[in-house]
């Protein structure tokens, strides 16, 4: 991964995208269970490409919730509105999304490129590359903006990363560690 993900989205694509969210968690809330879409993307669009996501749902700048698919199977506009119903009813970390908190929430969406093998820790990049670690069974990932919002160097990145997947501080370096990196086209 030496150039930078070429993903780009038009504004259009982008609104139809968080329209998409939106709705799937409005219609969530109306009726409590995952929706189908009623609003599609033309056939040559890249919304019907399969990309990963990730949907980040905050309230006053903290996290409300954050559920994503490392690696694209559905199409991108179905990926984004199934990750929004999970991030706001899903996401264990949270009791479900409350009506009153959808009317503050900001929605953020990451468009995940294809995980690559890590070739050299010392090459990621603060706010370039999003991380995954697998070992022993146990899994971690975070996304290149989350070392940016807690200001954490590259080691620090690593050790949070490490703690993330439930394994030591520096369990990245063992043999056996799987380290992956991608990167996130975010609006």
């Amino acid at each position: 991964m030496t150039e930078h993900f070429s993903l780009h989205l038009t504004d259009e694509e982008q609104t139809f995208l968080h329209d998409a969210a939106r709705e799937a968690i409005r219609r969530g809330l109306a009726s409590g269970v995952r929706p189908e879409l009623e609003n599609v993307p033309p056939e040559n669009s890249v919304l019907r490409e399969p990309f990963g996501a990730f949907v980040t749902l905050k309230i006053d700048g903290r996290l409300r919730g954050c559920i994503g698919n490392i690696v694209g199977m559905k199409p991108l506009y179905r990926t984004v509105a199934d990750m929004a119903f999970a991030a706001a009813f899903e996401d264990c970390r949270f009791p479900p999304l409350t009506p009153e908190e959808a009317a503050r929430m900001t929605v953020e969406i990451s468009v995940m490129s294809p995980l690559v093998r890590c070739p050299n820790p010392e090459a990621i990049e603060i706010g370039r590359h999003g991380l995954l670690l697998r070992k022993n069974g146990r899994q971690g990932v975070f996304l290149p903006q989350v070392p940016v919002e807690w200001n954490w160097d590259r080691q620090t990145y690593l050790d949070q990363l490490c703690r993330k997947a439930g394994l030591p501080f520096g369990a990245w370096k063992a043999p056996d560690a799987e380290l992956y990196w991608f990167e996130a086209f975010v609006f």
